[in-house]
């Protein structure tokens, strides 16, 4: 007899919204066993393997699916790492929604596979038993390879290469590996233990982390060539936040959303005076911005005790690039949400802090070359929000200290490196790109398949051409 289809995914629990707003606790619990089995039963197993295709790293997810199926989950954890080196991380905060699990047949007529929430049970599941320990890499061959940032792209990267035996060695600006998964993403949604498990696996492959390193500062790109290394990786994400440019941005309380979530997470100002970070105390605090930084922004500002978090938002919630789970979970938490609406103003207290911001009402017009539908203001129409904090999360782009000491390194018409198609090489032979720096803001799988096809190239590059005599 047939097993009845499951139309509908499998339910993750969460943390209580009233309980988890008061910490930094993990909200998505993950799957059980019995959950994960449940879910994986739901896959069709298609022979096309649409959501391969959907995948910007290639993982076989109906091969991993079936092995969980079979109960087989440390294999099904090796079949991941094949294809991607942060799968715990992967699990977590990549939107499948919008990638693998968009073109997964199941979701056609019914509920897609929730790809993601299996990948982080696999990954979950393997470090209970300490499989997530078993690392290999071939011989070392001796060429050295130096990887600039420790990002998504950076990590990715320095794995492929260290997997064929190349000495990688990873220069990164802070004290920790991990960019924007350490510095941006809040614990609550992606644990620091879970960040370091998968670095620290890295670190057995061979990888070196050499920390407080700016390159184009402490060394340039020459310098690294100069001490020995053939190729050089350039993961650098683009870290240089954008502001709205309005009166008044440059008051005490105004924050880019960099240096909010960097304080929070990274130097952790929610430990104070555990940890030495002082955060000011947050009252009401206006956040700007639809992506899922800003969802970060307002939920960590919730947790750091504002009596209230509004999200200001120009256009209505159907056009939000955030994840819609983060937006549920900002409503759940109690975010008060402010659509159709634009910060013009921020207004001071006469003693060089802000009071409050005004906004002016909008309204949808014609769609941009975005696809979604173009805010318009309603002249003379405003809003005002009294608030102590703004916290400015509309984007940001790519960070120009790298760049303005590398001559020769030749950048397109937004300020990101120019790399050649589909060798990911620079205009200075020998450097490749991949990631934020090159794509501008993205998410953090796409960055991470930039990163692979990149190391690919470089492997390749190595392996048929002796490049350090190319360089004399």
């Amino acid at each position: 007899m047939p097993v009845p289809l499951i139309k509908k995914k499998t339910p993750m629990s969460f943390l209580d919204a009233g309980e988890r707003k008061t910490n930094f606790n993990e909200v998505a619990l993950g799957y059980t066993k019995e959950e994960a089995l449940r879910e994986a039963s739901r896959c069709l197993m298609c022979p096309n393997k649409p959501c391969v295709a959907g995948c910007p790293v290639g993982i076989e997810i109906p091969a991993f699916i079936k092995l969980i199926t079979e109960e087989r989950f440390e294999e099904a954890y090796e079949k991941i790492k094949e294809k991607n080196f942060l799968p715990a991380v992967c699990g977590r905060v990549c939107p499948q929604e919008k990638q693998c699990a968009a073109v997964c047949t199941m979701g056609i007529k019914n509920e897609p596979v929730a790809i993601g929430r299996l990948e982080r049970f696999v990954a979950d599941y393997a470090e209970t038993l300490g499989a997530d320990k078993k690392n290999s890499a071939r011989a070392g061959s001796g060429r050295k390879v130096a990887i600039v940032g420790s990002g998504p792209a950076g990590l990715t990267a320095a794995g492929e290469l260290a997997r064929e035996g190349l000495a990688v060695s990873v220069f990164e600006s802070s004290h920790e590996a991990g960019g924007v998964l350490i510095y941006g993403i809040p614990e609550f949604r992606l644990p620091k233990k879970v960040i370091k498990k998968e670095i620290a696996q890295l670190r057995d492959m061979g990888v070196e982390f050499n920390f407080g390193h700016v390159i184009g500062r402490t060394k340039t790109l020459k310098e690294l060539f100069d001490a020995g290394f053939e190729a050089i990786f350039i993961g650098a994400g683009a870290g240089l936040p954008r502001f709205m440019e309005i009166p008044g941005e440059d008051l005490n309380g105004v924050y880019s959303a960099n240096e909010f979530l960097t304080r929070i997470n990274l130097m952790k100002a929610y430990r104070f005076p555990e940890y030495v970070t002082p955060m000011k105390n947050l009252k009401n605090v206006v956040v700007v911005g639809g992506g899922n930084v800003a969802m970060d922004s307002a939920r960590c500002a919730l947790r750091m005790g504002a009596e209230h978090v509004y999200c200001v938002y120009r256009r209505t919630r159907d056009e939000m690039p955030a994840r819609a789970e983060e937006v549920e979970h900002a409503f759940e938490e109690g975010v008060d949400f402010r659509f159709l609406s634009n910060p013009d103003l921020v207004e001071a207290d006469g003693k060089g802090f802000m009071k409050g911001v005004r906004c002016l009402r909008m309204e949808l017009g014609e769609p941009d070359e975005s696809g979604r539908r173009s805010p318009v203001p309603l002249e003379g129409q405003y809003d005002f929000i009294e608030a102590d904090t703004l916290v400015v999360a509309i984007g940001v782009s790519a960070n120009p200290l790298l760049l303005e000491t590398s001559p020769g390194l030749k950048l397109n018409r937004r300020g990101y490196i120019e790399i050649k198609r589909g060798t990911f090489e620079t205009s200075i032979k020998n450097i490749y790109a991949a990631g934020d720096i090159v794509s501008g803001a993205a998410t953090v799988i796409s960055a991470m398949g930039g990163g692979k096809r990149a190391a690919r190239e470089i492997v390749k590059c190595l392996t048929e051409h002796n490049i350090s005599d190319e360089r004399k």
